[in-house]
């Protein structure tokens, strides 16, 4: 390439501090001469080179004086990949199409797809190869039931080996998750602070929120780090058994995140790619035998046991293909677990379990005992007594929270959560005694109010299925960081009835 060709094709990076997430996007001016000799349009992808590092990026026209003539931008995400600074060079070429996009529109159609076209598109995903939009394609195209158990099983394969695998020298390596749609419901901690002190290894990573106010890493944010590299997580697993990592920061099922990302923006959380999400991070971790909570409930992510028993089904029988036991449990999912809804308020209800707490909301607690019982039974093969018992035990003795706190300073220190400085209380309109909850109408309020981006934000119920209230009394509070997003969650409630459903007692 000749210096004048070198120079026609390139442009002088500006540093814009434009955030798009993990959406790689770079910015020209419509008048651009790039633009014109090379036909580039809005949304375009276009491959941008900066000092020898390339990547793909979703091209934005700017129409107004942003930019300078000669120069372009790169959204946070970009720039941090390129490691670009203010007057870099910054070259564009157009971008070869995606043949594995050929795929996802034979899948709009109806077509099996087999391991190899997912594979391929899995491998494209990773490396950057599709916007936003065509992974939103994917996901649209494999959401409800479009997905059958060879291609769930493909996926899975397919998304553990987009990433690194972690091995260990302990032939049973445990693990557990819940498939999510119940507010609250934050058993990990206190599970993984019982089964690292029973002895057994768990490496526990967890996801962020994809449509739910907090996930377990949210969670678990507020009171230590989670982002730990692999080295780390080794040293912290190696002193104490177990860890509390979110799995976006080691890059394992590197895919999962990705497609978490967007699946998050649509509100969208398919069956057979959600299974191949749990599944392909747990494999990816080096477990070996896995809990499956599932909550059933009218107004859980799983509505009726007709749903659970199919679920329990593709669980099994993909967990066999990648080489994982999997157990399946059938909770009761009609109202939240513990009393916070929101990163915070979720890790409040957590400590008072751990500290053995008088008023620590008990569901959770019997919960929590519950899933690490059947883990310890799942891989004890000779028990001198129950799981359950065992795992009780441990928590009533404080050794889980003496646990906790040692797997909290592993990984760097812990911090008491907090509460948001903006409340409001809802109070009852009438008396009577709590017949339904909605558990998606209290997660929605707590959304609008800031959580999970907000950490201290969320609800606070304060009336649980059965209980007896009179007329004004708390049914619920309210908790954001500015004024604004709490009001967003009170207008939110004025259009919205039978959130708590009370029926008056004769």
């Amino acid at each position: 390439m000749t210096g004048t060709e070198t120079k026609f094709n390139t442009l002088k990076l500006v540093h814009l501090g434009i955030d798009t997430q993990k959406e790689h996007v770079v910015f020209m001016r419509k008048d651009c001469h790039i633009c014109k000799s090379e036909g580039f349009e809005a949304l375009n992808r276009v491959l941008i080179t900066v000092k020898g590092k390339s990547l793909i990026a979703t091209l934005y026209i700017i129409t107004d004086g942003i930019l300078k003539a000669g120069k372009a931008g790169l959204s946070e995400s970009a720039w941090q990949d390129l490691n670009a600074k203010d007057g870099d060079l910054v070259s564009f070429s157009h971008v070869q199409p995606v043949i594995s996009m050929r795929s996802i529109r034979a899948k709009m159609y109806g077509k099996e797809l087999n391991y190899e076209a997912l594979q391929n598109i899995i491998d494209d995903i990773v490396k950057g190869q599709y916007s936003n939009i065509e992974i939103a394609a994917f996901i649209t195209a494999c959401a409800g039931d479009n997905l059958n158990i060879h291609e769930i099983i493909g996926l899975t394969q397919a998304m553990v080996n987009s990433g690194q695998k972690l091995s260990w020298n302990n032939t049973i390596v445990v693990d557990k998750h819940s498939v999510g749609g119940l507010p609250g419901n934050r058993t990990t901690p206190i599970v993984v602070a019982i089964i690292a002190q029973f002895g057994l290894t768990i490496p526990k990573t967890s996801s962020r929120a994809i449509t739910s106010p907090a996930g377990t890493a949210d969670t678990l944010e507020t009171m230590t780090g989670v982002n730990l590299s692999i080295k780390q997580i080794r040293k912290v697993v190696e002193k104490e058994n177990g860890c509390f990592v979110w799995g976006g920061s080691i890059k394992l099922s590197p895919a999962d995140d990705i497609l978490i990302r967007v699946e998050r923006a649509l509100d969208v959380d398919g069956e057979g790619q959600m299974i191949a999400s749990v599944l392909s991070k747990k494999a990816a971790a080096g477990s070996t035998h896995v809990v499956i909570d599932i909550p059933i409930g009218k107004t859980a992510k799983v509505r009726t046991e007709e749903d659970a028993e199919k679920l329990r089904y593709y669980f099994h029988v993909v967990g066999k293909a990648i080489g994982i036991e999997v157990k399946v449990l059938f909770t009761d999912g009609s109202q939240p677990i513990g009393r916070g809804i929101g990163p915070s308020l979720e890790a409040m209800d957590v400590l008072s379990v751990l500290r053995n707490e008088k008023n620590a909301p008990q569901d959770l607690r019997k919960k929590a005992l519950y899933i690490a019982g059947s883990i310890i039974d799942l891989v004890n093969n000779h028990p001198q007594e129950n799981g359950l018992d065992t795992a009780e035990k441990i928590l009533s003795s404080g050794k889980a929270y003496e646990k906790f706190m040692g797997i909290c300073k592993a990984q760097g220190g812990f911090k008491e959560p907090e509460f948001a400085p903006y409340k409001i209380d809802i109070h009852a309109e009438k008396s009577g005694i709590v017949t339904e909850i909605d558990n998606r109408k209290l997660a929605k309020i707590a959304k609008l109010a800031g959580a999970p981006h907000d950490p201290k934000a969320g609800v606070l119920l304060l009336t649980p299925l059965n209980t007896i209230v009179k007329k004004e009394d708390v049914l619920f509070c309210i908790y954001a960081e500015t004024e604004g997003e709490l009001n967003y969650a009170i207008e939110y409630m004025k259009t919205e009835t039978d959130i708590i459903l009370l029926e008056s007692i004769s």
